[in-house]
């Protein structure tokens, strides 16, 4: 009991370390990314640290599965690496007596990641993409920012403006380059006002400017002055439609909907839970390693062994997203595997000291097969 206490306060203060470390990796390349977008127009200024939020709803699951595995993985290897298994061991006390304490730290990562996987991952892709499409479905002044140049929705028209006020209302000093059926017009104005017409549509009011239509120096160049000028940039009738897709819809619907594509999506949401699982109790075999050694072997194997059962996941959903497979024989094969994987491991260091073990066996025929020298009397 004294050990069990022990070694789950240890797996937990690894398991914040790890997650710790990865999360501000994964939260940085966002942060940039989505920066990036923000800069560019792409997303709004003030939507960032959603979509940040976001982002990171949709990566947790991966990021738990990882923590789990990484934080038992580095606790056996240290316990081997201290001699403290020896210690264990000559106590008369099997490594499979490190399986309970193990899933008693690991169920609530497990959880939680089924948790992600079938609710909280696909609502937040559902809530990015809205606020994402929200911002590009605004009008097209509302998205402007001072002194900087910026392209419409439809890419025909490109808006400048001096200053905004606060409400984003009106607007002062505005230039608008705008091509039609191969035809330039700019329009400048000292100020402008956002409306709404008859149909509901947002305009944009210019007063006090001039519009220059054609090429200068050209017969059809035309200038022309105004107190009033009128701009649509935004419809009524748009309207939200968020992102489609089967990783974005909730799990009942991919229920009521079995299509191919819904299975796949299916495959994956249950395989991250599973994964999870088995992962913790693969790391217990994964961490043996000789204390007089180095660990890198045993831990560039161990990632080895995830990206490839993470992969062939990927690749039997990609399969049953392409109708190749059917959903009831596709999902579980890889868990199988790595369950007989866990076991065999498992059973490999339990009796390494059987007189049937194969490293004993080798090692008598090794004794067999070396010459030997004749004594003499």
């Amino acid at each position: 009991m004294i050990f069990q206490r022990a070694l789950r306060r240890e797996l937990a203060n690894t398991a914040g370390a790890v997650f710790t470390t990865l999360f501000t990796i994964t939260i940085t390349v966002m942060l940039i990314r989505i920066l990036g977008q923000a800069a560019g127009g792409k997303v709004a200024s003030a939507d960032v640290v959603v979509l940040i939020g976001f982002a990171a709803l949709r990566y947790l699951p991966i990021l738990l599965m990882l923590t789990g595995f990484l934080s038992v993985l580095l606790v056996v290897t240290r316990s081997y690496q201290d001699s403290e298994m020896v210690v264990w061991f000559a106590s008369g006390l099997s490594l499979t007596r490190w399986i309970k304490p193990v899933l008693a730290f690991g169920m609530p990562l497990v959880l939680l990641t089924a948790l992600l996987s079938f609710v909280l991952t696909p609502w937040a892709i559902r809530q990015s993409a809205e606020y994402t499409e929200r911002f590009e479905k605004r009008e097209d002044i509302s998205k402007v920012s001072p002194g900087k140049f910026l392209e419409s929705a439809s890419t025909d028209r490109i808006f400048f403006v001096e200053e905004v006020s606060g409400d984003a209302s009106k607007v002062q000093n505005i230039f608008v380059n705008t091509k039609h059926d191969g035809q330039t017009s700019v329009v400048v104005a000292k100020e402008g006002t956002i409306e709404l017409n008859a149909r509901g549509d947002k305009v944009l009011v210019l007063q006090k400017g001039r519009r220059y239509d054609g090429v200068p120096n050209q017969s059809d160049f035309d200038v022309m002055e105004f107190e009033k000028y009128s701009v649509v940039v935004g419809r009524h009738s748009e309207a939200l439609t968020g992102d489609k897709s089967a990783s974005a819809l909730p799990t009942l619907a991919l229920l009521a909907d079995f299509s191919k594509d819904h299975q796949g999506e299916l495959l994956w949401r249950i395989a991250l839970p599973l994964m999870s699982l088995l992962l913790l109790l693969l790391a217990i075999p994964l961490g043996f390693v000789n204390p007089r050694g180095g660990r890198s072997a045993n831990l560039l194997i161990a990632l080895l062994l995830y990206l490839v059962y993470s992969n062939l996941t990927s690749v039997l959903q990609v399969a049953v997203a392409q109708g190749k497979m059917s959903l009831m024989l596709a999902w579980w094969p890889m868990h199988v595997l790595t369950l007989l994987t866990v076991l065999g491991l498992l059973a490999w260091r339990v009796n390494m000291n059987s007189r049937w073990h194969p490293l004993v066996l080798w090692a008598r025929v090794r004794y067999f097969l070396r010459p030997h020298k004749e004594t003499s009397q």
